[in-house]
């Protein structure tokens, strides 16, 4: 009987061997190590560096030859940026042109755009930035039923934020001071003098390339 018995604890443990043996076996033999699945890699952060064009929309408010012209300002946008590598420091340039529907009385702003230099700081995928340029823009003096329009030069200064909601799109929201100067229009009492400045609150999205 005991023959018997020690017969049978070595044919168990002749049947155990490669049930414990085989997992081993699997996992030298794959390379792998655990339960065989590789280890999760975080997805890269989004690059702000490249080309990008865009469109806006927001409301302008501001003064003129005391008058307070204001209304809706849209247009698009398109520029630059240079993230530099391994810093959270961006660089770039933008122009935009937009059609405005600012008046008030017999004064009128047609259109306003700004060549700026922009720089800021990113975080994950959030970009904070402030930007310096200048500005132009068209006015328009209505008296009596003779107009007179200008193109006058300024500059603006101003600050955003924008997200990434991916890697080409991106969302934005944006305040821009801007003062375009004096500039003298013509009218039935004769040269009149019309100075603009006021203030662009926008949100817009970007394409980048």
């Amino acid at each position: 009987m005991n023959t018997r018995f020690l017969a049978g604890l070595a044919g168990l443990a002749l049947a155990a061997t490669p049930m414990v043996a085989t997992p081993s076996a699997a996992a030298d033999l794959s390379g792998r190590y655990g339960y065989g699945y590789a280890p999760a890699q975080a997805a890269p952060l989004p690059s702000w560096t490249g080309f990008y064009v865009g469109a806006n929309a927001g409301y302008g408010w501001g003064s003129a030859a005391g008058m307070e012209p204001s209304g809706f300002v849209g247009g698009i946008q398109g520029g630059y940026n240079l993230q530099f590598a391994g810093s959270p420091f961006m660089v770039g340039v933008e122009t935009d042109f937009n059609w405005s529907g600012q008046s008030d009385g017999p004064f009128k702003l047609n259109n306003l755009g700004t060549i700026r230099a922009r720089a800021g700081i990113t975080s994950d995928r959030i970009l904070v930035y402030g930007t310096l340029g200048a500005a132009y823009g068209q006015g328009e003096y209505q008296v009596a039923g003779l107009s007179n329009s200008q193109t006058s030069w300024g500059w603006a200064l101003g600050a955003g934020a924008e997200y990434a909601l991916d890697r080409n799109w991106s969302a934005r929201a944006e305040y821009m001071y801007v003062d375009l100067g004096d500039s003298t229009y013509g009218s039935w009492f004769g040269p009149t003098s019309a100075g603009y400045d006021g203030s662009v609150l926008r949100a817009g999205v970007n394409y980048r390339f």
